[in-house]
C-alpha cells in the first residue's frame, strides 16, 4: 500500500427535505452571496429552484444565477459565469443539479480568485491555489462531484475535453435528497449508474500491490450497485434503492475507495473525446470503452480483470485470463441489463473516426497515459475499433 492523505472535506446531508436547509448550510459556512449554477429547466420545471430562492429569500441571503448549463459542459458557460460573479460581487457558488453544474460552479470558484484564464487550470499552465467555497443541492447521482475536488471541461474551440482538480474545489456541503432524482428517466439513471460505477473501476484496476481494503470497500459499492440498479429502473419511487445509488455515486469518488492506490483513469481519458467529439452522454461512452478497454488490458495484464470478475460478478473460473474474459461479458451482460449501450453502434456511432480519438487523446493526455496498462496512440485506437 502507497502513503496516502484522505481529506474528506465535504459535509453531506442526506435525506428526505434536505434541499430546504440550504440557507442554514450557506450560513453555516459563512457563504453570504453566492451564484446559483444550474442546468436547462429539469430544476426550474420540478420547482426545486423556487424552493431553493424561497429558502435564501426568507433567511434574507441575496445571490445572483446563472442558467443553462447543458451536459458535458463548455467554457462559454464558465466565462458568463465568472462574469456575472464578478459584476454581482458574488462570495461563493451553490450548484443545483447533476455534475455538469458542479463542475461549471467549481471552474467558476476558481476563476474568481486568479488573475489569468480558467482554461490555464485545464490545460496544466496553473495549479487551483484558493477558490470561493462551493455548495451543492444534488439532482443526478452520476459524476460523484459532490464530494469530490475534480471538475472536467469541454473547451469548444478544438473540443478539448479535460478535467483537473484541487483539494480546495471540494464542495463545503453537500445536500442530498434521492427524491430529487425520481423523476431523472430511465435512459439519464441508467447513465448515471455506469459513471459511478466506472468511478471505482478506475480506481480498483491497479497494479499497486497489498490493498485489500479498498479493494473490499471497491468490491462491496460495486456490488450494491449491481443489486440497486435493477430496482431503481423498474420502480423509480423506490426510495431507498435511490437512496443507496445516490449514496453510491458519492462513495465511488469522494476518495473513500482509493486509499493507498495507483489509480488508472485511462478509460475516462478515452471516453471523453468520445463525448467531445459526438456529444454522446458520459455514462454511456463509459458503458461503450469500459469493455473494450478490459479487453485489450486482459491481453498483457488479466490478473486484476479475473478478481474483479471472481469477487464482483462470481465467476468461478480459476485461469485468470478465462476468468477475465467471462467478467467482461459479465459486465456488458449488466449494462445491457439497464438500458446502457455497449459499442459505439448502439450509441448510434455508425462510422466512428477512431484515428481522429486517438489523435485527441493522446494530444490532451499525452503521448503515453494510464498506469494499469500504457497506453499510446496506437494502442487507442486498437481499443476505440475493439469499442465499435
Amino acid at each position: 500500500m502507497n502513503n496516502f492523505v484522505f481529506f474528506p472535506a465535504t459535509k453531506y446531508v442526506f435525506g428526505r427535505g434536505v434541499e430546504n436547509k440550504v440557507a442554514a448550510e450557506l450560513s453555516a459556512f459563512g457563504m453570504k452571496k453566492p451564484l446559483i449554477v444550474y442546468g436547462k429547466g429539469s430544476v426550474v420545471r420540478s420547482g426545486l429552484l423556487s424552493r431553493v430562492r424561497k429558502s435564501l429569500e426568507d433567511a434574507g441571503i441575496p445571490y445572483a444565477e446563472l442558467s443553462g448549463v447543458q451536459p458535458n459542459p463548455v467554457d462559454s458557460k464558465v466565462y458568463e459565469g465568472i462574469d456575472i460573479a464578478k459584476r454581482e460581487g458574488v462570495d461563493s457558488v451553490l450548484a443545483v443539479g447533476g455534475g455538469s453544474a458542479i463542475d461549471t460552479a467549481k471552474a467558476i470558484a476558481a476563476a474568481i480568485p486568479y488573475d489569468g484564464d480558467f482554461w490555464d487550470f485545464y490545460c496544466g499552465k496553473a495549479r487551483v491555489e484558493k477558490a470561493l467555497p462551493v455548495g451543492v443541492v444534488l439532482t443526478i447521482p452520476a459524476a460523484g462531484s459532490e464530494g469530490s475536488g475534480n471538475t472536467v471541461i469541454t473547451r469548444l474551440d478544438g473540443l478539448h475535453k479535460l478535467g483537473m482538480g484541487s483539494d480546495v474545489l471540494r464542495p463545503r456541503f453537500a445536500l442530498m435528497n434521492p427524491e430529487l432524482t425520481m423523476t431523472l428517466p430511465p435512459y439519464q439513471t441508467a447513465a448515471g449508474i455506469t459513471d459511478m460505477f466506472a468511478h471505482i473501476m478506475e480506481r480498483y484496476f491497479t497494479n499497486t500491490p497489498d490493498v485489500e481494503i479498498t479493494d473490499r470497500v471497491a468490491e462491496g459499492v460495486m456490488k450494491a450497485i449491481i443489486n440497486e440498479a435493477p430496482k431503481v429502473i423498474a420502480d423509480p419511487a423506490d426510495y431507498n434503492a435511490r437512496a443507496n445509488i445516490m449514496w453510491s455515486g458519492t462513495l465511488a469518488h469522494n476518495g473513500v475507495c482509493s486509499g493507498g492506490r495507483e489509480e488508472d483513469w485511462a478509460t475516462h481519458g478515452l471516453e471523453h473525446e468520445l463525448s467531445a467529439v459526438y456529444d454522446v452522454t458520459h455514462g454511456a461512452g463509459l458503458a461503450v470503452m469500459f469493455p473494450a478497454w478490459m479487453t485489450y488490458a486482459m491481453q498483457t495484464n488479466p490478473g486484476k480483470i479475473a478478481q474483479f470478475a471472481r469477487r464482483v460478478f462470481d465467476i468461478e473460473e480459476a485461469d485468470d485470463a478465462k476468468a477475465a474474459a467471462l467478467g467482461i461479458e459479465a459486465l456488458k451482460k449488466f449494462l445491457t441489463s439497464i438500458g446502457m449501450p455497449v459499442t459505439m453502434r448502439q450509441l448510434g456511432i455508425e462510422n466512428p473516426d477512431t484515428a481522429l480519438l486517438a489523435g485527441k487523446v493522446t494530444e490532451n493526455k499525452g503521448e503515453e497515459f494510464g498506469n494499469y496498462i500504457k497506453v499510446n496512440r496506437e494502442v487507442a485506437e486498437k481499443i476505440y475499433n475493439l469499442a465499435r
